[in-house]
């Protein structure tokens, strides 16, 4: 019988996100078409800077020597630097602008397990300082600032930034720096990550920051699942961002955005905005599938999330906050998700995260606020969510629609403090639900909730108001 059930479950979770990705919703980009096939008038092979890809030789310079030429062609056109087959040790190097970096499928390029090919570089102003130690932070295996039209591309070649050493001084307390990202882009403008495997990062997969108009499509990234703070999309401070068609199974949070740390975010004071995720199926060890914060203190805005399946994870939907971050989360969407084997299916956690010092203001509080849900079918889970806000503080207009987790394991299935918000057709029964609908159309983050209809079948639906969620102590 547990067998049968089992194999029922596995296949209604594929039918939903099959169904899910028939429906004909309007998806929001924000991003303008960017080809990451683009023509380059100039190319060259690794190999013609003599670098060898037996897996043993240091290659850093022969990296560095490339793109030094190619810079010449930066104005006429562009350049490829290509990676053919082979496996390619490099230290950090840095991309220029209008260059396309393609690698073969069986192209690897190997992170070296030397720290000293990792540069230590300035702490992010955002952040203060590194955000695992005071000081500086290693500069990422491919890294660029303040470029234009770059493109990181590949018939599906693998980046393998070799993070187990990483991860060993993690555990260890051994670690003198941050660990560094495999991709790091900062003050950048119209970038593109495609077609490519990333493995095994030290810390952050892919870090956009402070950059506008990027493109990360067609990737997988893969981490064992008990790596730590292996996130592996990270927006930073950056917007005009779509993430979309990716696979991901890491140790973290498989995408999260943030904006900056405390009393250093909220000086830098550059938001995150105008993002849109969609097709992203993955699995996070300790992490969530999709995440906001904790660093959010840049402020976070006009997020779109859509088509999204995850399993075997800590956290399916998570906003982290704290006293002390400032800044705010708002105007948040997400919809058309499936979760399966899921411990806590929606997290909103007001007392989340470390600080970078003692000189935060506690009494900067952040605003959370518009965040829309709906859409989301969930099996074999633990926890229905777990919605608190800061005492004095509530986070509110916080619109729940379409929800179904069957019967969940805890009980209760959901817990609340200090939110207001609104539900429909949300099972198990949200907490201290109310027959309230919003007192205008603006309380939920896009209107078309307001017309959610209620599930009768697969195919047939009729219109049901709102209820409104207050749980305030």
């Amino acid at each position: 019988m547990k067998r049968s059930t089992a194999f029922c479950q596995a296949l209604l979770f594929l039918a939903t996100i099959f169904l899910n990705s028939m429906r004909a919703h309007a998806s929001v980009s924000y991003c303008k078409p960017m080809d990451p096939t683009k023509y380059r008038p100039h190319s060259v092979t690794i190999t013609e800077f003599g670098a060898v890809g037996d897996g043993v030789t240091l290659n850093t310079k022969a990296f560095e020597n490339a793109i030094f030429y190619l810079n010449s062609f930066a104005d006429k056109g562009g350049a490829e630097l290509f990676v053919p087959a082979g496996k390619w040790l490099t230290g950090s190097f840095n991309l220029i602008n209008h260059l396309t970096l393609s690698l073969d499928k069986d192209a690897v390029i190997i992170g070296s397990m030397d720290s000293n090919r990792w540069p230590v570089i300035d702490p992010l102003p955002s952040y203060g300082r590194g955000r695992e130690l005071p000081g500086g932070r290693h500069k990422a295996l491919i890294f660029g600032s303040n470029l234009t039209d770059v493109i990181i591309t590949g018939a599906n070649g693998t980046i393998d930034g070799q993070g187990a050493i990483w991860w060993e001084q993690f555990k260890n307390h051994t670690l003198d720096y941050t660990r560094p990202h495999l991709v790091e882009l900062m003050y950048s403008t119209e970038v593109v990550i495609s077609n490519l495997t990333f493995v095994n990062s030290p810390f952050w997969a892919i870090h956009p920051v402070y950059s506008s108009q990027v493109l990360i499509q067609n990737v997988t990234i893969l981490a064992p699942l008990d790596s730590p703070n292996t996130d592996a999309i990270d927006p930073d401070s950056s917007t005009n961002v779509c993430i979309e068609d990716c696979y991901i199974s890491t140790g973290d949070d498989i995408i999260v955005i943030k904006s900056g740390w405390d009393e250093y975010g909220i000086s830098f004071a550059r938001p995150s905005s105008n993002i849109s995720i969609r097709h992203i199926t993955g699995q996070s060890g300790s992490g969530a599938g999709i995440a906001i914060g904790s660093e959010m203190s840049g402020g976070v805005s006009e997020v779109h999330a859509e088509n999204l399946h995850f399993t075997n994870s800590l956290h399916g939907i998570r906003v982290k906050t704290s006293a002390g971050r400032g800044g705010y989360i708002r105007n948040l969407h997400i919809s058309d998700v499936t979760m399966n084997n899921v411990s806590i299916a929606i997290r909103i956690a007001g007392q989340y995260g470390e600080h970078p010092d003692d000189k935060y203001d506690q009494n900067a509080l952040p605003v959370i606020s518009r965040i829309t849900i709906k859409d989301v079918v969930g099996f074999n889970i633990g926890t229905a969510g777990m919605l608190e806000g800061i005492q004095g503080d509530n986070f509110s207009n916080i619109c729940l629609s379409n929800i179904s987790f069957g019967s969940v394991r805890s009980n209760p299935p959901w817990k609340c403090s200090n939110i207001e918000g609104y539900s429909n057709m949300v099972t198990p029964e949200l907490c201290n639900a109310l027959n309230q609908v919003p007192s205008q159309a603006t309380d939920c983050y896009d209107d078309d909730i307001l017309e959610q209809q209620p599930h009768r079948s697969c195919a047939s639906r009729s219109r049901s108001h709102f209820l409104k969620l207050s749980s305030i102590q």
